[in-house]
């Protein structure tokens, strides 16, 4: 009877130290506000240190940014990570419109329009080949994604205008999903894989290019010379410059978000994300104009910023959403740069 019972207690115990076992298991090994930034800090310092350090050539078909977005996803998907915290939330809400306030204080429109004279409107045909080729591709294979895909399809038309910052905010103002984003991230990779070398291989015809298209020798030596010129103007970073910058993108953040809740909405594009990005994108070009924009190191720490909300993106995606339709995002991306491609080179022949 008492062996019985001495079993019977052995079999409970084991019971609850597998149940324990399997609660530990099944809970996220790095879920506190600390460690989750942490994970998101450290995954961008990681990979820019690995590709400063080893001067690695796959960081040149495959940059950063792509093992930025994936790394944190892997690791949420596998339950190293949680793929739930307000700590996301608030990235989302608040990292964002900071980045884009520091970006914008650098921008110096009449100057830019300055150097590069009729280059405005090749650019803009190429922006118009952005534009008509999305939906072009889009319909193509629309069979084959998910409904929403066109938000993937608009996060990627932002990064192909103007960056991986347009990028992050086109993302927010639109609301893409996690795995919208890491489409756009995929599509952009993979393209930019094939695009690259064709641009790499097209400067030995460079010369014979600009005659062509009757570019001017003088206003390319000019845009060579601006970043030169540019670093050789900047200022000494004191601690003050982060208190300034600070200031600027979290009260514009706060501005931002307080008047975009009471604006009108007009359903699915303009919503209170979209009033959010366009007015923290006016306060940007607004203080642009003003002395703030001598405020040096605003671009470095707002990069800094738009990695973190890349990495924060990554960790909230779900892996197995994207299988399904990445290929066909793909092809469509690459009917995409086809069109883009023929505007640039039909602007460059016409104006």
């Amino acid at each position: 009877m008492a062996q019985s019972r001495g079993y019977q207690n052995y079999q409970r115990q084991s019971e609850e130290l597998n149940e324990g076992y399997s609660q530990f298991m099944d809970e996220p090994y790095i879920s506190s506000p600390a460690g989750i930034l942490t994970v998101l800090c450290a995954v961008g310092a990681i990979f820019f240190w690995l590709e400063e350090r080893t001067k690695a050539k796959l960081f040149n078909y495959f940059p950063p940014l792509i093992f930025i977005y994936a790394l944190p996803a892997i690791m949420s998907n596998t339950g190293l990570l949680t793929n739930s915290s307000p700590v996301y939330d608030w990235l989302s809400s608040t990292i964002l419109p900071m980045f884009l306030i520091m970006m914008l204080l650098k921008v110096d429109v009449a100057a830019t329009i300055r150097m590069m004279g009729r280059g405005i409107f090749v650019m803009l045909f190429g922006t118009a080949g952005v534009v008509l080729g999305a939906p072009i591709a889009f319909l193509i294979v629309k069979d084959r994604l998910p409904a929403d895909a066109w938000k993937a399809f608009g996060s990627l038309a932002g990064s192909w205008i103007g960056g991986t910052g347009n990028m992050a905010a086109v993302t927010e103002g639109l609301k893409t999903s996690e795995e919208g984003f890491g489409l756009a991230v995929l599509g952009d990779n993979l393209v930019y894989i094939i695009w690259l070398p064709i641009l790499l291989g097209s400067k030995s015809f460079a010369k014979g290019f600009n005659r062509l298209m009757r570019v001017d020798d003088e206003r390319m030596r000019m845009l060579e010379s601006v970043q030169a010129q540019a670093e050789r103007q900047a200022e000494t970073v004191k601690m003050r410059h982060f208190l300034y910058l600070m200031v600027l993108g979290l009260s514009c953040t706060w501005a931002a978000q307080a008047i975009s809740g009471r604006l009108p909405e007009i359903q699915p594009v303009l919503t209170a994300s979209s009033w959010k990005i366009l007015l923290i994108t006016t306060m940007g070009l607004l203080l642009s104009l003003t002395p703030a924009r001598h405020i040096p190191t605003s671009h470095e720490l707002a990069m800094a910023l738009l990695y973190i909300f890349v990495a924060n993106m990554g960790a909230k995606a779900d892996i197995s959403e994207l299988s399904g339709s990445a290929a066909w995002f793909v092809a469509g991306c690459f009917i995409w740069i086809a069109v883009h491609g023929a505007f640039c080179l039909l602007g460059a022949y016409l104006l």
